[in-house]
């Protein structure tokens, strides 16, 4: 039995692989095209490797970074083959995402002896906030972890509605409050009858609105001193949703979110819909912010716990 065989399902793998294939199919088009009629790496395919990975969404910063590398490496063994680029863009690309993501988790758990563990979601509208939420709950319930939901985005109706549908669901409990609510009432609130509740895990939802990164950081942190008040070291995790689909798009609003409060994890969405797998390389590297959890399917089931390994396997197989 293979390596990834022991480690991950057949069925989670088979639904990574189809979740990249578009983003794997499109890569490596570009980099047919890019080592076309070479055989040795030397400059010219160098300036076509940094544009395959620029446009492949791997963001520049982290292109360059991956160029140096491999120009490291050429400068050791002078006569590089291309056919052998495939295998040492693997290995440095899984070098550079294992500096960020630590460890290879490969279910839904949280830290030992911390309960309740306290999550506080955020993200911009429209990026499958709301979804991650309730794909992670039911998640967490599947192993048999007793889940509250929070619903502090008091600034849309809509979201408040959309997260009750999940709760119900999922059959978890939620605290929610009238649309203009303040968000931290509503976080306090969801704090206390977690806590009252014994519950092993709370998800708090929080508006996504960039217009004013002032008045965002001012609400996060009012939103995290008034948990505090239940739960003292809350929140554990502030996981920053981001929608892998919108490509550069998600660089900024990654840097737009980590300027307002201290985000400690990721979820990117949407992957099976795009191209742009590359993403979750670049903003993992740039950020230095471990990617968590990953979004390859509509399902409730596809949501899966990033693991490294399992991401450059389907990327690159």
């Amino acid at each position: 039995m293979s390596f990834f065989k022991k480690i991950f399902s057949k069925e989670k793998k088979e639904t990574l692989d189809k979740g990249l294939e578009k983003s794997k199919t499109s890569f490596f088009e570009k980099m047919s095209k890019a080592v076309a009629g070479k055989s040795k790496v030397d400059d010219d395919v160098l300036d076509n490797l940094e544009e395959v990975l620029v446009t492949s969404d791997v963001g520049v910063k982290t292109t360059i970074k991956v160029i140096d590398r491999i120009e490291a490496r050429v400068a050791k063994d002078k006569y590089l083959g291309t056919d052998e680029l495939n295998s040492i863009l693997r290995e440095e690309i899984a070098g550079l995402l294992s500096e960020t993501n630590t460890g290879n988790a490969t279910d839904f758990e949280i830290p030992a002896g911390k309960k309740p563990h306290v999550i506080m979601v955020v993200g911009v509208n429209g990026v499958g906030k709301t979804t991650t939420i309730g794909k992670l709950a039911y998640q967490f319930k599947k192993q048999g972890l007793k889940v509250v939901l929070g619903a502090a985005d008091t600034f849309r109706a809509a979201a408040i509605d959309q997260l009750q549908v999940w709760a119900d669901r999922v059959d978890v409990p939620i605290v929610k409050q009238q649309m203009g609510s303040d968000p931290a009432s509503v976080a306090f609130d969801a704090l206390e009858s977690g806590v009252n509740q014994n519950a092993d895990v709370i998800i708090i939802d929080t508006a996504g609105r960039l217009h004013n990164k002032v008045n965002l950081m001012n609400e996060l942190t009012k939103v995290k001193r008034v948990m505090q008040k239940v739960v003292g070291d809350a929140p554990h995790d502030v996981l920053l949703v981001l929608d892998g689909s919108t490509g550069q798009n998600a660089f900024e609003q990654a840097k737009q979110f980590t300027a307002a409060t201290e985000v400690t994890s990721l979820a990117v969405t949407k992957l099976d819909g795009t191209a742009k797998g590359g993403v979750v390389i670049g903003i993992s590297d740039q950020f230095q912010i471990p990617v968590k959890y990953i979004g390859v399917g509509e399902g409730i089931e596809d949501l899966q716990v990033f693991n490294k390994v399992e991401f450059v396997d389907s990327f690159f197989k």
